[in-house]
């Protein structure tokens, strides 16, 4: 008799304790921005946290600017996986020294990436070409569609920040003395579109891009270096300044992109926290799921089963093997 009673106290008290677990993660909100790879970002999380540690998870709309505000004045939602905080840097700061927000852990390994880019296909055939340097030394690598005498750099869309320091770049270093042109592209779209046509016709291509995106997951492109690192001060002062009167060769700046929550939220999340200081990505990997997604029509949520699904040997770093196990059955 004894023993049936203290197997049902141990019993009870595991469900106490199953109770408790999830109990310490609760409910948690969670901004799915409106951009590819930190929408699938936001649903991945969602998977995981509710269906490994037993969270109950909303997701709600969001966008750099307002929800950032909306974390830092209102403490909602509890969590922005993909915050690129070259945009909010200044108030970030203020609001994590002041305690109420945290920075929980960087999402993209790599940080955000951009800068002038060829096709993996050219690099590789010609293996010397490793900087932006190198590759204006051959103008004929990278025809024009008007006038095949010249070289082409690709611009980024008009009214974009990159416009700037492309252009400012492009005077430093003598791209037109060295037989090239910028083409404007006029569109996100419209420059998506070069880049295929030069895989297809396998064209040299050069020109401004950024990662993580669908397009470098399917068309695989190198990122050349300028020969320098990068000078904030020289990038504030003049490379990022349109028509800059005396611009210098200059790196682009990677971006810091983190996941950051809310102090009320890091206070009481427990699991939920422990797993967000744990996760991350590489841009790679990243541009392989959003190319997936592009080619499927797949929604957020479509994408991050996909992820889950083909690359286990990452995101079961992140959990337990019991979460693991749990996330897996849900799929």
């Amino acid at each position: 008799m004894k023993k049936h009673i203290a197997a049902a106290i141990f019993a009870a008290a595991l469900y106490t304790f199953a109770g408790a677990a999830h109990a310490d993660c609760g409910s948690v909100s969670i901004a799915e921005m409106n951009w590819a790879s930190a929408g699938v970002a936001a649903n991945v999380d969602k998977i995981i946290l509710q269906e490994g540690y037993g969270c109950s998870v909303e997701l709600v709309t969001g966008d750099t600017l307002p929800t950032f505000t909306s974390m830092n004045e209102k403490s909602q939602p509890d969590v922005a996986p993909e915050l690129w905080i070259n945009a909010v840097r200044t108030p970030l700061d203020q609001a994590v020294s002041e305690g109420r927000l945290v920075i929980a852990a960087g999402i993209l390994s790599e940080g955000g990436q951009d800068g002038w880019w060829i096709p993996k296909f050219l690099a590789d055939a010609h293996p010397e070409i490793k900087t932006v340097q190198q590759a204006l030394e051959h103008p004929e690598f990278f025809p024009s569609p008007n006038d095949p005498k010249k070289g082409v750099i690709y611009n980024c869309p008009p009214g974009w920040q990159c416009q700037a320091s492309l252009g400012n770049l492009f005077r430093a270093l003598d791209g037109e003395k060295k037989g090239f042109e910028i083409v404007e592209t006029g569109s996100a779209a419209a420059l998506d579109g070069t880049i295929a046509n030069a895989f297809e016709r396998k064209n040299g291509w050069l020109g401004y891009y950024w990662s993580p995106t669908a397009i470098l997951g399917k068309y695989p492109m190198v990122r050349l270096s300028f020969g320098v690192p990068h000078d904030k001060t020289e990038w504030d002062a003049c490379t990022s300044v349109i028509d800059c009167a005396n611009p210098k060769v200059n790196s682009y700046p990677v971006s810091e992109v983190f996941t950051v929550v809310t102090k009320k939220f890091a206070d009481k999340a427990g699991v939920a926290m422990d797993y967000l200081k744990t996760r991350k990505w590489t841009n790679d990997v990243v541009n392989s799921v959003l190319a997936w997604q592009t080619d499927n029509q797949g929604t957020n949520e479509d994408t991050a089963k996909y992820f889950l699904k083909t690359h286990e040997d990452i995101w079961t770093t992140w959990v337990s093997p019991e979460v693991a196990k749990k996330v897996k059955a849900s799929l």
